[in-house]
């Protein structure tokens, strides 16, 4: 199975600062590109675990006694790492993107290149589909997902028109979705605006901002002093929620103040804000999006 190049691969397990015989979490597996760095600069007595909720990255397992594959969403780390006996970790790496094997496989949807059903599931237990966002969704709650997670100025009359069409028929495929939504998609805008779509479902269909809500507000609890916190994120609604919980320790609202005006937070940044470069983009155009931010648990 093809999976993608890791992104932005010796930055952001260097953020990690690994002590050979440290214990890490990697909380998105995919292909095992990032594990199988940080299981490279581990020593005898490390560990490594990791996370993917996808059945198909079971296929990918590295055979290595320091390294455990857990079946499973990352909003869950806390309680599978206290199943393993591990309640403190010396760091924790995310990425957030799709892997490119999830829109090569046809038949899952999250490609706008081929016809297929709407499902667009990370995992196959996932309660909703993509079916059921644009055939039961009401025309509220489809407008919300279309103007939050894809920043469509004309959600309202995509969702009206969603609505409509399916009263017809229910809107099975991507190929039905791409055709009643035609009068949205001028030719020079077409694979941007589906993009834009395609990522509000997903999004929705598979909770991703509170998945990760979830997860960064277990982080501090579970780093050690001095641990690490790598995370790479691919728009703009996963990087704002990482660097506002490193700022200030919360999502929204402002932090509490001491009597000194300042705020105090679990995590700091280290460094700045880090991009792939050009070289790395022309050679795999999947990171031209990708933004690495790295926070150290105080």
């Amino acid at each position: 199975m093809t999976y993608h190049s890791p992104v932005l691969l010796a930055e952001s397990v260097d953020g990690l600062n690994i002590r050979p015989d440290g214990v890490y979490v990697d909380v998105t597996f995919g292909g095992g590109g990032h594990s199988r760095e940080i299981l490279k600069r581990l020593g005898e007595n490390g560990r490594l675990l990791a996370f993917d909720q996808d059945e198909d990255a079971l296929a990918n397992a590295i055979d290595d006694v320091r390294f455990q594959l857990i079946n499973e969403n990352f909003r869950y780390i806390k309680q599978f790492l206290k199943f393993y006996g591990i309640r403190k970790v010396d760091g924790i790496l995310a990425d957030f993107g799709v892997s490119s094997h999830q829109f090569d496989q046809a038949e899952r949807g999250f490609s706008t290149r081929f016809d297929a059903d709407l499902d667009m599931r990370m995992s196959k237990k996932n309660q909703i589909s993509a079916f059921d966002v644009v055939n039961v969704y009401d025309y509220d709650g489809l407008r919300r997902v279309l103007f939050q997670y894809g920043d469509l100025r004309n959600a309202n009359a995509i969702a009206k028109t969603i609505v409509e069409q399916r009263e017809n028929a229910p809107i099975k495929t991507t190929d039905q979705l791409k055709e009643v939504l035609g009068q949205y998609l001028p030719k020079h805008r077409e694979h941007k605006i589906l993009a834009q779509i395609y990522q509000a479902i997903r999004i929705e269909v598979n909770q991703e901002i509170q998945v990760i809500k979830e997860f960064l507000v277990q982080v501090p609890e579970l780093l050690n002093e001095g641990g690490r916190l790598s995370v790479i994120s691919y728009h703009s609604l996963e990087d704002r929620l990482v660097k506002r919980f490193i700022r200030a320790g919360q999502f929204e609202g402002e932090p509490e103040k001491d009597f000194y005006g300042n705020i105090e937070v679990p995590m700091k940044k280290v460094g700045g804000l880090v991009v792939p470069s050009k070289e790395e983009i022309k050679l795999n155009n999947r990171a031209r999006s990708a933004k690495l931010r790295i926070a150290e648990r105080v």
